[in-house]
């Protein structure tokens, strides 16, 4: 492997603070959407919260907000504020200190989890006229001239590499199971102004890239990384990624 494809694939190689740093956050108003949906806005529960993306946002809008994931990794790169409290734990099984919660959420985790005993464990938490979301962003587009590229990357090149709960998030969860009254929910997307740092950053965070690695296809990345640093152009160089922020929120008691 020569030094340039060397370079190629060093983007690929994740560590925890990755996704901390290459996660595109949730817009604020995606917060205060949350927050209208519930009576009282004194504790938020999120779920599978990873390195804390939301869990900071619904800091701003509720008293005090528990974010609790199975990866200690995660937890030691999660954003800090006064008010927010993590925890690691599973979504089928909260601490018995977790109660009189008014939001439920879980971001881009829902299709990890047991969703029948993770609905249970929601209701046994669950303050009066309490309200559950389940929050995803689906792909990433652009309205520049990588969109097609970054379009062939993820549906053809890496396709096979997708775990088959990815399905789920790609369809903005519409066919997931969700026994619960639906609230109806404005659209939103996450708009983010990127240069090939912070796009690769994120690309490198994806499951279906360790699975491509742990095959062998480390051809497939440095491709095309070499393919997308072309028509990118000056690296520094922003463009606009856009993603689809689907949500599905119901009335918990």
């Amino acid at each position: 492997m020569n030094e340039q494809q060397q370079k190629s694939l060093n983007w690929f190689i994740v560590n925890g603070d990755q996704y901390a740093k290459y996660r595109p956050k949730y817009p604020e108003a995606l917060g205060k959407l949350l927050a209208s949906l519930t009576q009282k806005q004194c504790h938020a529960l999120d779920v599978g919260c990873g390195t804390g993306q939301l869990t900071q946002i619904l800091a701003n809008y509720f008293d005090h907000v528990t974010g609790i994931d199975p990866s200690e990794e995660q937890i030691l790169n999660a954003t800090l504020k006064d008010n927010i409290h993590y925890m690691s734990g599973f979504a089928e099984q909260f601490p018995d200190s977790i109660r009189h919660i008014d939001l439920v959420t879980i971001a881009q985790a829902a299709h990890w989890v047991d969703l029948p005993k993770f609905y249970t464990e929601a209701q046994r938490v669950a303050a009066q006229n309490s309200v559950i979301a389940l929050i995803s962003y689906g792909v990433f587009d652009s309205d520049s001239d990588i969109r097609e590229r970054l379009h062939q990357f993820y549906y053809d090149d890496i396709g096979a590499y997708w775990p088959a709960e990815r399905k789920m998030v790609d369809d903005g969860y519409r066919n997931i199971y969700f026994p619960f009254e639906e609230i109806p929910i404005q659209l939103m997307e996450i708009s983010l102004q990127w240069n090939l740092e912070q796009l690769m950053g994120y690309i490198s965070t994806w499951s279906a890239i360790k699975k491509a690695k742990s095959v062998g296809k480390e051809d497939l990345l440095i491709q095309f990384h070499q393919e997308l640093s072309e028509l990118w152009g000056v690296p520094t160089q922003l463009k606009t990624i856009v993603w689809p922020v689907n949500i599905r929120a119901g009335k918990l008691s």
